[in-house]
């Protein structure tokens, strides 16, 4: 360690240059790191559906979810798997163990759905196999409301959500409360009468004439076609043209019984805001994508748009997690700039303003190091990386601080500045690298913390193990040539004390700590006593006034939800 001190003290301006572009790199990197609200978590879930209409939940059970549980149970790392029987519908929920291979799993369940699908009902739609991934989450939930058309507003939504896929970050946008558009064919009972038509024939006519045909392909001795028949409608002319009955010469279409128009399908829900009908929209952006552009580029996309839009409509943003990001990397600053300040007042009061000058230069130099690392190593800046940086703020000045206090020592003895910075730096070399070492252990198991919580918190050892490093690279490299550099050529002076000086007769609070310091000193066996007392009463404390341990504190919500239950299985209008 002495040589590489001794070498960066031998290329002083070498030093200074890489000092100033690790702070240009590290702005650029704060600037560029991708920003996200949560860490991506792979959650050890799985989750296996299976419809048929008209099933009652107990026959879906039996017969929907029996079959698939013979399959899945046998799969590798599976720890437990629970089904839920609905009305219409099957689900099985698959918790496997922790830190669990999710391709691998998703893998294995599908191949195990589809031995199962030989035991299902025939009019069983095919089972659907879905995971849990935290980084499809949407990110932001966009709601349009207003008293217009229903069409229109599918319409408006359908094209918002275009042109906010189009958008560089974003991934897919899901438009939610949209009915699907179907044609309605409208029977006139006595036209019908009179052409003794019946309504099986005429619905079993047009879905016989609704469907797509394929034929094979013809191979001929230069190339090989592929053939269909075209047989989907289209238009609504052609449904119209359709014949249904032929009487000799007389054709009857539908377009001689019936009449048709366009309309949705029945609603499964409602949804509004503030009394109006609404459609949301959940906006999910890319994987390692910055959620504040993002989110920047969706409200500017919807600026654009509402410029154009009809009287009556509006956009309410219901839920957007980069303004969570943005408070903290707010807070984050203003703990570092706050941090500073602080510092360089109790080193100047202390220390003088050299030294102020010099511990303040190591907080943003190893902050901007350890920013730099992550954005290198392919991390994210998300919520709990955040927590990182700001819980080592505070703990990044210890090493620098010792070294300009024994080089602040050497030049009042009369040594030259860079002398002094670099002895310091020599002799404060295995001191601070074990003070670093130490405060580093307690986070290193931390790497090893299994399971979903430990996939979500490993990113707090990192942050910190990287930050710590690079204070430790600044307290021993550059803070000590910066020091030699801009410290005065002229040496100090220094008034000589004739004689020993007793700090027991000083005042202040460094004559009390060197009399509180003797008095334990010179009573072993009852500073032991006193300490142990102390240790087994907190924990004794602890155990009969403590509030027990939970997981996460609790917080004001920033939401309430109302949910009404009925006795009766009422209709979706009378629930409305």
């Amino acid at each position: 360690m002495n040589a590489h001190i001794a070498a960066s003290f031998s290329r002083a301006k070498v030093v200074v240059i890489a000092f100033l572009m690790i702070l240009a790199f590290g702005i650029v990197s704060y600037v560029s790191i991708p920003k996200e609200s949560n860490p991506e978590v792979s959650i050890p879930m799985v989750f296996v559906s299976v419809s048929l209409d008209g099933i009652s939940p107990e026959d879906a059970v039996s017969s929907l979810a029996k079959p698939l549980e013979a399959e899945l149970s046998a799969i590798e790392g599976l720890d437990t798997y629970t089904s839920t029987g609905y009305e219409g519908s099957a689900s099985i929920q698959l918790k496997f163990d922790a830190g669990f291979d999710a391709e691998q799993a998703i893998d294995d369940v599908r191949e195990a759905v589809d031995r199962a699908k030989v035991n299902l009902p025939q009019d069983a739609n095919d089972p659907e196999v879905r995971e849990i991934n935290t980084s499809l989450f949407p990110i932001m939930t966009l709601a349009l409301s207003g008293a217009i058309p229903e069409r229109t507003l599918n319409s408006i939504a359908d094209r918002l959500a275009d042109e906010i896929e189009a958008l560089p970050g974003v991934l897919e946008v899901d438009v939610g409360g949209k009915r699907d558009e179907q044609v309605e064919i409208l029977i006139d009972p006595v036209t019908f009468a009179t052409y003794d038509l019946s309504l099986s024939n005429v619905m079993s006519l047009i879905t016989a004439n609704n469907k797509l045909i394929a034929i094979g392909a013809l191979n001929s001795g230069d190339g090989r076609m592929v053939l269909k028949i075209p047989g989907l409608i289209k238009s609504v002319e052609e449904i119209l043209d359709l014949p249904i009955k032929v009487e000799g010469s007389t054709v009857v279409t539908v377009r001689d019984v019936a009449t048709i128009r366009s309309s949705f399908v029945d609603p499964q829900s409602f949804a509004r805001i503030d009394g109006s009908p609404s459609v949301p929209l959940e906006i999910k952006k890319k994987s390692g994508a910055n959620i504040i552009e993002t989110v920047a580029g969706v409200k500017a996309v919807l600026a654009a748009a509402e410029g154009i839009w009809p009287d009556g409509l509006k956009a309410t943003i219901q839920t957007d997690e980069s303004e969570q990001v943005v408070d903290l990397l707010g807070d984050l600053q203003n703990n570092v700039l706050a941090s500073i300040l602080l510092v360089v007042i109790v080193i100047l009061f202390f220390l003088g303003p050299r030294s102020a000058l010099l511990v303040g230069l190591s907080i943003p130099g190893a902050f901007l190091s350890g920013v730099a690392a992550l954005w290198m190593s392919g991390f994210t800046m998300n919520l709990v990386v955040l927590f990182g940086l700001i819980l080592v703020v505070g703990m990044l000045v210890d090493g620098a601080i010792v070294v300009i206090e024994y080089a602040d020592k050497r030049m009042a003895e009369g040594a030259d500045p860079k002398l002094a910075f670099k002895e310091a730096a020599s002799r404060m070399a295995w001191p601070i690298i074990a003070s670093t070492a130490t405060t580093l252990s307690v986070f290193l198991p931390l790497l090893f913390w299994q399971g979903m919580v430990g996939q979500s918190m490993r990113y707090l050892p990192i942050t910190v193990l990287m930050t710590l490093t690079a204070s430790l690279v600044m307290a021993l490299i550059f803070i000590p040539v910066l020091g030699g550099v801009l410290s005065p050529l002229r040496k100090r002076e220094t008034a000589v004390v004739e004689g020993p000086v007793d700090p027991r007769r000083a005042g202040g609070l460094m004559g009390l700590y060197a009399r509180l310091l003797e008095t334990t000193i010179t009573r072993p066996k009852t500073t032991l006593a006193v300490l142990t007392l102390a240790l087994f009463s907190i924990v004794a404390g602890y155990g009969t006034y403590g509030h027990g341990v939970i997981f996460f504190p609790g917080d004001e919500p920033d939401v309430a939800q109302v949910q009404i239950l009925a006795r009766d299985n009422l209709s979706l209008d009378g629930r409305d």
